[in-house]
């Protein structure tokens, strides 16, 4: 049953990157009207909403945008912030939703914060902890094995954890980015639509992610269940 559903999610997985980068590279074809590059659309919404001591810069690669909190800066990658297409202000505005929540302590944005140092460790370390307390209960050492295997996943819950409240930090800070982009005129109509789409399937590599690493819990819980059956 695990078996089907890891397979399902996988398939699922790979379909839904393989759309967003197909609809990123179709929106990046498409001018924006307003003729705004990704760099000029970040600086305007962060300057309609008062934060003035965050710095947009550019970075490599291809989707690697992001905003870092501890620094202060959206990093957009260098497609996004030269663009001046849907794709680059849709991502830009996004990123700077982030920021948005930085400054006005967005609660769930809070939260995840305080898991970052908890889930760095968490998932450096959990899948080996998970796989030794397996290890152990195969060499039928059951009773060390369960408690090594219990704090593996006590530890890949923290990862859990930190993926599901991911959700509403994505999707509120697409949310933010398209109202702005409407609001401010700096996408109308048809453009807003792609703007909101290219988010949408951004959002849902999120979504399965957590769904995912959740799928992956109750696996391991599934096996320590088991265990205390034996």
């Amino acid at each position: 049953m695990y078996l089907i559903i890891f397979i399902v999610l996988m398939v699922a997985s790979l379909i839904i990157q393989k759309t967003l980068t197909s609809r990123i590279e179709k929106y990046s074809k498409t001018p924006l009207s307003s003729g705004l590059s990704g760099k000029q659309v970040a600086e305007k919404m962060l300057h309609d909403n008062g934060i003035y001591d965050v710095q947009v810069t550019c970075t490599g690669g291809f989707l690697t945008d992001h905003y870092d909190p501890t620094k202060k800066t959206v990093n957009l990658s260098q497609g996004v912030y030269e663009g001046r297409n849907i794709a680059s202000a849709a991502v830009a505005a996004h990123e700077c939703g982030h920021a948005v929540q930085h400054a006005t302590a967005y609660r769930w944005l809070t939260m995840r914060s305080t898991l970052v140092p908890a889930t760095q460790f968490g998932s450096q370390f959990s899948q080996w902890i998970l796989l030794a307390g397996i290890i152990l209960m195969a060499l039928n050492m059951l009773n060390i094995g369960r408690w090594v295997l219990l704090l593996g996943i006590a530890f890949f819950a923290l990862t859990t954890l930190f993926s599901l409240i991911t959700l509403p930090v994505e999707y509120n800070a697409s949310e933010r980015a398209v109202a702005w982009l409407d609001e401010q005129a700096i996408t109308t109509g048809e453009e807003t639509a792609m703007a909101k789409d290219a988010l949408k399937w951004a959002a849902r590599t999120y979504l399965i992610a957590a769904i995912s690493s959740l799928a992956t819990l109750l696996y391991y819980i599934s096996i320590f269940m088991g265990s205390r059956r034996d």
